[in-house]
């Protein structure tokens, strides 16, 4: 897959400050500065293995649902004459948002079906940077020295969920990595799946690994009890049925219930709509759904994209239209280069900060940590992707040196579970069913657990006398491993640890 040429986009992006902006999720990855991993590796120790877990870099709207459900508001409000002058800026916005996402990709060399979901130009960048700083770090891992011989080289293990954004992730990726050092490729190797079941299940491609939270009877199921993977099915099988459920929809439903949250609605709108229009629709007058079709062709004519709603979005208070007006808002800092505009004169730092914080409780609840009453029913399908960091360092320090690197390409929910899993500090902590989600009450802050293009990555060190020292980055950063493993670490303020005490730290009961 060729580079694309990013030199003649780059002068579009705006380069805004991600953090403190209140994207959460969505917000764009932010390279740490130099000195985040200068802690100097012990004396006496060399790489000897690195592995990653990646969210997929930046991208556009996965699906034409708030953004064409607030576009039929504002054309209501248009046809009412119920807009203010900032209310007519915003229905040109939301076209271009559409237009932008429905040919996101085209052109673009990697890109295989252009269109809503795919990775932005900006989340291109973040892998091969990301990329490229990986090799910087470990540089000599990857060097011919350490390659292995012609019979049996030392392969680069690459894997994704096999959603094309994953896959994408994955390729810019391993690309970047071959421009930096172009025999490299020899080395690369997709690997077969853990449960090579259905459509999903070719080389490269690891739904229990990368996918666990939508393992489904068709394309995964494990009915052999025995089956090493029947207990991460069963999780899977449990963690969906909790975002089904009612003690879920009615926590949620008491975060929108907030009158912050109704307030900090009515102070976006009415800089938007006058205030007859917002009353209608806050007493039922007035709604607006996900519905008709839209028709969009690039500047060269070559490619149409025609879409419809399925009218499954549907905007019925002023709490609906200015939580999709902030999912817009966020989703623009992703697609910088492909809208050359931000959402920002829409929406106000003081109002982002509410919305931001519901945002978090809708994600602590259904993808984060979860509920302490729900035990480890929001990550306990995680566990076949932490044993399989574990298997590849043991596999090291037992001297199978065949591997020099694994890569696996994902999304924000593979990342989250396994940091609540790995017991990381302000990323695993629970909360009790009778103390609600807020800023006041938890740590956890989705910007800072799974940004776009979030990463976890465990290098490998092991000196003469065979002993293996392992450092973790979180986002680059390095990290501890949870509390309890405190005695792991090589030194008192390290952050490498001797990795056979950490495994027995990790190791569960029976």
């Amino acid at each position: 897959m060729p580079l694309p040429r990013l030199a003649a986009v780059a002068a579009l992006f705006l380069l805004l400050p991600a953090y403190g902006q209140h994207y959460q999720t969505k917000t764009p990855y932010q390279p740490p500065p130099a000195s985040a991993s200068s802690e100097a590796v012990p004396q006496g120790y060399r790489p000897i293995h690195t592995q990653l877990l990646a969210r997929h870099g930046s991208r556009g709207l996965t699906s034409m649902k708030a953004d064409l459900a607030l576009y039929n508001l504002v054309q209501l409000a248009r046809q009412e004459h119920a807009l203010t002058p900032l209310g007519a800026q915003l229905e040109p916005a939301l076209l271009r948002m559409m237009e932008a996402n429905a040919l996101l990709g085209y052109g673009v060399a990697g890109i295989r079906k252009p269109g809503y979901g795919n990775e932005t130009m900006q989340g291109i960048r973040e892998h091969q940077q990301l990329a490229q700083r990986l090799y910087q770090r470990m540089a000599p891992l990857f060097q011919p020295a350490e390659a292995g011989t012609a019979a049996a080289p030392r392969q680069i293990l690459l894997l994704s969920s096999g959603k094309d954004r994953a896959v994408d992730s994955a390729e810019y990726f391993a690309q970047a990595l071959f421009a930096m050092q172009p025999s490299l490729q020899a080395q690369l190797l997709r690997p077969a799946p853990l449960a090579p079941r259905g459509s999903d299940s070719a080389a490269g491609t690891d739904r229990f690994l990368l996918y666990f939270h939508k393992l489904g009877p068709k394309t995964d199921l494990v009915a052999d009890s025995s089956d090493p993977l029947h207990a991460a099915y069963q999780a899977s099988l449990a963690y969906q049925a909790w975002l089904r459920s009612d003690a879920l929809s009615q926590r949620l439903a008491a975060l929108e219930a907030r009158p912050r949250l109704a307030q900090a609605a009515s102070k976006v709108l009415a800089r938007l709509f006058k205030p007859g229009f917002i009353r209608a629709l806050a007493t039922g007058q007035r709604q607006a759904a996900n519905t008709g079709t839209q028709q969009f062709t690039s500047k060269d004519g070559q490619f149409t994209s025609r879409l419809e709603g399925d009218g499954d979005t549907v905007i019925r208070t002023p709490v609906d239209a200015a939580l999709a007006l902030y999912e817009l808002y966020a989703a623009a800092a992703d697609m910088q280069a492909e809208l050359g505009a931000s959402f920002h004169r829409f929406m106000p730092q003081a109002q982002a900060a509410v919305f931001a914080e519901h945002e978090d409780g809708v994600s602590f609840y259904s993808k984060g940590p979860g509920l302490l009453e729900n035990g480890a029913v929001n990550y306990a399908m995680a566990q076949p992707l932490l044993d399989d960091f574990f298997a590849e360092v043991e596999a090291v320090a037992a001297g199978d040196l065949r591997h020099v690197a694994k890569l696996r390409f994902a999304h924000a929910e593979t990342v989250i579970p396994l940091a609540a899993l790995l017991g990381l500090r302000s990323m695993s902590e629970q909360l009790a069913a009778a103390t609600p989600y807020s800023y006041k009450s938890s740590p956890w802050r989705g910007e800072r657990v799974a940004p776009m293009a979030a990463n976890i990555q465990w290098d490998s060190y092991q000196n003469d006398q065979g002993q293996v020292a392992v450092r973790m980055l979180y986002n680059e950063q390095p990290v501890d491993f949870k509390a309890a493993c405190t005695y792991a670490k090589l030194t008192s303020t390290s952050h490498f640890y001797d990795f056979s005490r950490l495994r027995r730290c990790y190791q569960r009961p029976g």
